[in-house]
């Protein structure tokens, strides 16, 4: 009777411990489904970060911004897009929307919606800048921009990583790689532009 007893214990000792182990299981693969989740999250995250560069503008031009007089690329012409500042661009063709004379800058900001810092983004221009005056900012001077052509960007403070006056584009493209037009696209700069015939 007492064998039965102690044989009667021990299989139910072991009946729990499978059964917690099984549960142990059971446990562990939801916290990896979670972690892939989580990654996939991110992925999607940064895919949205950079699909927010595939914005079209509203076409609204910062004030005191002067048309150009006689530029390279008239208005309503077209042209090929030499760079890449976001995908699809290279190797598109551009209509031609606005033309205008200016100090193009490259920057580099921390979004005021928080994530990574931008680094070496281009272009914003000198009357996107509220404390501009009638001189260029010299590289590594730090500005507070107007600018919105990416989230985060409109009110931040950034480093001015490079500078250039020149005729900066505003215009519309359909991606190289397929999908909607981008519309008032802002901003393009001449050297970033070749003849639709060249190509």
């Amino acid at each position: 009777m007492y064998k039965k007893f102690v044989v009667g214990i021990a299989t139910l000792v072991i009946a729990f411990s499978l059964v917690g182990c099984a549960n142990g299981n059971e446990e562990a693969a939801p916290n990896e489904d979670t972690t892939q989740n989580e990654e996939t999250t991110e992925n999607e995250d940064k895919e949205m970060d950079h699909a927010d560069m595939h914005h079209s503008g509203s076409g609204e031009i910062p004030e005191g911004l002067q048309e150009a007089v006689n530029p390279t690329y008239e208005v309503g012409s077209k042209a090929i897009i030499k760079e890449a500042h976001m995908e699809g661009m290279e190797g598109a063709e551009a209509t031609i929307v606005g033309a205008y004379d200016t100090t193009a800058y490259a920057i580099s900001y921390d979004p005021t919606t928080g994530g990574e810092r931008v680094t070496n983004h281009k272009w914003v221009i000198h009357e996107e800048i509220p404390s501009a005056g009638e001189e260029p900012f010299e590289v590594g001077a730090e500005v507070t921009t107007d600018a919105a052509h990416m989230e985060g960007m409109e009110g931040t403070t950034a480093t001015i990583d490079y500078a250039e006056k020149t005729t900066v584009y505003m215009i519309n493209f359909t991606p190289s790689n397929g999908g909607e037009e981008v519309t008032n696209h802002m901003w393009v700069i001449e050297s970033e532009l070749a003849p639709v015939d060249s190509n």
